[in-house]
C-alpha cells in the first residue's frame, strides 16, 4: 500500500491539494501555504526593489558625470515600467505551465542580470546611455515577477483566506519600492563590499559615492531567494493548465473593465514610485530628495495590506468608488502647490502631504479592486458558463480569477511607464509637470464614472 504522504506529494510537487477542506487545511494544507507565501514575499519585495532602483539611480547619474538631460532621465525612470509590463503579460501565464517553484526560481535569479549589470555600467564613464536603457529594460524582469507570484499564491489559499494572502504577498512585496528608496542612499555613500565592490565616485564638492552599491546591494540576497524557492516551495499539480485554457479571460468583458480600474489605482502607485523622486528634484531642487521620496511607495504599500478588511466589510466596488473621488481630488491639491508663476517656489510640505494621501489611496484602491475580481467572477461565470457541474465550476471561477488578477497588474504595469514618462513629456513641452497630472485627474474621473456605472451603484450589472 502506497503511503499516504507519498501519494499526495511526489517531490516538490502536491499531487492531493484540498485547500477549502477545513480538516485538510488544518492538519497540512496551512503550513505547506505559509512556507509558499513566506519564501515569496521577500523575493517579490527583492523584485520590486530592482524594477524600481532607477527611480534612485537616475537622480545620482548628472553628479558623477553622466550628461543626461532630464527628458532622458525620465526615460530612464519609466523603461523598467515598459518593459515589466509587457513581461508581466507573458508572466501571468507562467505558473499553470511551468509551476511556482521553478518560475520563482528562474524569475527571482533573473534579476541578477540588471543588478549586476548596473553595478559595473555605473562605473564606467563611458558608459553609453543606450547601454543604460538595456539596463533599465532589464529591469523590468522585476516588474514581471507580480503577475506569476500573485497567481501563484492564489492556488495556496482557501476562498476564506485567499484575499488576506494576496493582500500580504502584494502589500509586503510593494514594500520593496520603499525598501530600496530608503535602502539605495545609505548603500551608496559607503564602501560596503571594499575592493570586490569597486572604487568611488569623487563629486565636485569632494565627497564621495559607491553607485554601484544600488545594484550590487541585492546580489546577495537574490542568490539566497532563489536558493529558497527552489528548495522550499512547492508546485500544485491540479494548477496545471496550458496558456489556451487560461486564455478564456481574454472574452471577459469585465477582465477589460477590471484593467481599466485597476491601471488606475495600482499603475498609479507604481508609476507615482517611479516618477516621486526625480519629479521631486526637478521641482524643488533645494530639496534633499532622497530624505523624503521613500515614504509615498511606503504608505502606499501600508495601506494596501492594512485595508482589505475595509473592502470586505462594505463592498469592494463601493470603496472604489470613494478611492477614485479622492484620489481626484488629492491630484487638484498636488497641482495648487506646483512652482508657478504667481508663487516660483511652490509650496513642497503641501506638495508632499498631498502626495502622500494620494498614495495612500493608490494602496486603499489596489486592496479593492483585488477584492472585486473573484466576487464579480462569482456571479460572471455561472451567467456565461452554463452546463458546468458546481465542482467545474467551481474550478473554473478559482482559475480565471487567478489569471484575470495576473492580466490585469500586467496592464495596470504600464502606468510605471506612462506616469513618468509623461511627467518628462510635460516638463520638456511646457517647463512644467501640470499637464500631466491634469490627464491624469481626468483619467480618474473616467475611472469613477465606470466604477458607478457597473459595479456601484443601485442594480449595477454587477453589484460587489
Amino acid at each position: 500500500m502506497a503511503n499516504p504522504s507519498n501519494a499526495a506529494q511526489q517531490g516538490h510537487t502536491l499531487i492531493d491539494w484540498r485547500p477549502d477542506d477545513p480538516k485538510f487545511w488544518e492538519s497540512r494544507g496551512k503550513a505547506v501555504a505559509t512556507r509558499n507565501l513566506w519564501i515569496s514575499i521577500p523575493n517579490l519585495l527583492m523584485a520590486f526593489s530592482v524594477w524600481m532602483v532607477w527611480s534612485v539611480v537616475v537622480v545620482k547619474l548628472p553628479a558623477i558625470g553622466f550628461d543626461f538631460t532630464t527628458n532622458q532621465l525620465f526615460w530612464l525612470a519609466s523603461m523598467p515600467g515598459l518593459s515589466g509590463a509587457t513581461l508581466r503579460i507573458f508572466y501571468s501565464f507562467m505558473i499553470p505551465v511551468f509551476g511556482g517553484r521553478l518560475w520563482t526560481t528562474l524569475s527571482t535569479a533573473s534579476l541578477l542580470l540588471p543588478a549586476i549589470g548596473i553595478g559595473y555600467a555605473v562605473q564606467n564613464p563611458d558608459t553609453s546611455y543606450t547601454i543604460f536603457l538595456l539596463l533599465a529594460l532589464m529591469c523590468g524582469f522585476g516588474g514581471g515577477n507580480f503577475a506569476s507570484s500573485m497567481a501563484n499564491i492564489a492556488y495556496f489559499y482557501p476562498k476564506k483566506s485567499k484575499g488576506n494572502a494576496l493582500a500580504l504577498n502584494a502589500g509586503l512585496g510593494n514594500l520593496g519600492v520603499s525598501v530600496m528608496q530608503f535602502v539605495v542612499p545609505q548603500v551608496i555613500v559607503i564602501s560596503v563590499f571594499g575592493a570586490m565592490g569597486g572604487e568611488a565616485q569623487t563629486l565636485a564638492d569632494g565627497s564621495q559615492l559607491w553607485i554601484q552599491n544600488a545594484g550590487f546591494i541585492w546580489v546577495p540576497f537574490l542568490l539566497v531567494g532563489t536558493i529558497a524557492a527552489w528548495f522550499g516551495m512547492n508546485d500544485i499539480a491540479d494548477a496545471k493548465a496550458s496558456v489556451g485554457t487560461q486564455l478564456a479571460i481574454l472574452k471577459r468583458f469585465h477582465n477589460w473593465v477590471m484593467c481599466i480600474l485597476y491601471t488606475g489605482t495600482f499603475g498609479s502607485f507604481i508609476g507615482y514610485s517611479a516618477g516621486f523622486t526625480l519629479l521631486i528634484k526637478t521641482q524643488y531642487p533645494d530639496v534633499n530628495v532622497l530624505k523624503y521620496a521613500f515614504l509615498g511607495p511606503l504608505v502606499g504599500a501600508l495601506s494596501r495590506a492594512a485595508t482589505g478588511w475595509v473592502s470586505d466589510k462594505f463592498g469592494g466596488g463601493r470603496v472604489t468608488l470613494w478611492t477614485f473621488l479622492g484620489m481626484i481630488i488629492a491630484v487638484w491639491s498636488v497641482l495648487q502647490f506646483l512652482p508657478s508663476e504667481a508663487n516660483p517656489a511652490g509650496n513642497f510640505w503641501g506638495f508632499f502631504y498631498s502626495f502622500m494621501a494620494l498614495f495612500f489611496l493608490t494602496g486603499v484602491g489596489n486592496a479593492s479592486t483585488f477584492q472585486m475580481i473573484p466576487a464579480i467572477m462569482k456571479k460572471e461565470l455561472p451567467r456565461v458558463e452554463k452546463g458546468l457541474s458546481a465542482d467545474a465550476m467551481q474550478r473554473a471561477i478559482e482559475r480565471e480569477s487567478a489569471a484575470i488578477v495576473a492580466f490585469t497588474s500586467a496592464i495596470a504595469a504600464y502606468g510605471a511607464f506612462f506616469i513618468p514618462k509623461s511627467f518628462g513629456s510635460s516638463i520638456k513641452a511646457t517647463g512644467a509637470p501640470d499637464a500631466a497630472l491634469w490627464g491624469f485627474l481626468i483619467f480618474y474621473m473616467v475611472c469613477l464614472v465606470i466604477t458607478w456605472v457597473f459595479y456601484a451603484r443601485k442594480n449595477a450589472p454587477v453589484s460587489c
